[in-house]
């Protein structure tokens, strides 16, 4: 493997279709592609100033670098990624990408970042205007993750979430076969229209939660006083600890809570409208 040290790069495609790089202390400056249609890439200590470096990249490490603002759409159409202890600045990261690994890594400016991306590991994971993040997405396993931003994780599928704080509003939308545990998720909206979301150990706030759900399924869960409205037009089982603000319309299946502030059924239930709402005694 030749290793580049202590260099810096800039204009267009300065390293293109290069192959086993080391990085070491290396600093792209503006310009476009410096890495595009590349292999076995290894990046450490490196500054990322200018667009699209890393395009069509087929195995490649990224280590204690740095994405300026200018690097945006820097990681697109590439597979097997492992980013480590790294700070991504720049938006509209990670585009149709395959098996990637982030570890340690710190997302300020997240907006419109992991579309279409599949075989996502995240650990230790902070995110800031996350608007979209992850979008049609599959395959998706996170722990120890802080997620700031809105419509999180729309149209994604198999999706397993362990320690995380969510602040999203409209999160898991659209979504089929995702699992949240040991989580704080805040925002209004969760999880409309998704398909076998199963929440463990969680604490749901925001208005109208899990509306038009499909086979959803709560355990062991608490409900902040602002979660009214839960459940509208939803199929669930749910087991919920402490007091719910106020239950509407669920479709069908069986809920209970240790206490229910308001109860809605009325003319616009949907059919069966056979849901076992109890209180425990």
């Amino acid at each position: 493997m030749e290793i580049i040290e202590h260099q810096e790069f800039g204009g267009e495609r300065p390293l293109f279709a290069s192959h086993h790089l080391h990085l070491i202390d290396v600093t792209i400056h503006a310009g476009e592609s410096a890495l595009k249609e590349c292999s076995d890439i290894i990046a450490e200590k490196c500054r990322f100033e200018g667009k699209y470096p890393f395009w069509h990249v087929d195995g490649f490490r990224i280590k204690d670098c740095l994405f300026t603002p200018g690097a945006r759409a820097a990681l697109w159409y590439s597979s097997g990624l492992e980013m480590t202890d790294t700070r991504v600045e720049a938006p509209k990261m990670f585009r149709e990408m395959q098996k990637l690994l982030l570890e340690r890594v710190v997302i300020p400016d997240a907006q419109e970042t992991l579309w279409h991306c599949s075989d996502v590991t995240m650990r230790d994971v902070e995110v800031h205007g996350a608007d979209y993040l992850l979008m049609h997405s599959a395959d998706i396993e996170i722990e120890r993750y802080r997620h700031q931003g809105n419509y999180s994780f729309q149209y994604c599928r198999n999706v397993e979430i362990r320690d995380a704080e969510i602040d999203s509003k409209d999160a898991f939308w659209n979504t089929e076969n995702v699992t949240v545990r040991d989580s704080s998720l805040k925002g209004e909206y969760l999880g409309w229209h998704s398909h076998g979301l199963h929440l463990i150990n969680c604490h749901i706030s925001g208005t109208q939660p899990l509306c038009y759900a499909h086979d959803l399924i709560l355990e062991n869960c608490t409900f902040d006083a602002d979660a009214d409205l839960a459940f509208e037009c939803s199929t669930v089982h749910a087991d919920i600890r402490g007091a719910i603000t106020s239950i509407k319309n669920p479709t069908s299946g069986r809920i209970v809570a240790d206490s229910i502030g308001e109860l809605i059924l009325d003319e616009n239930i949907h059919r069966p409208a056979d849901c076992k709402i109890e209180t425990r005694k």
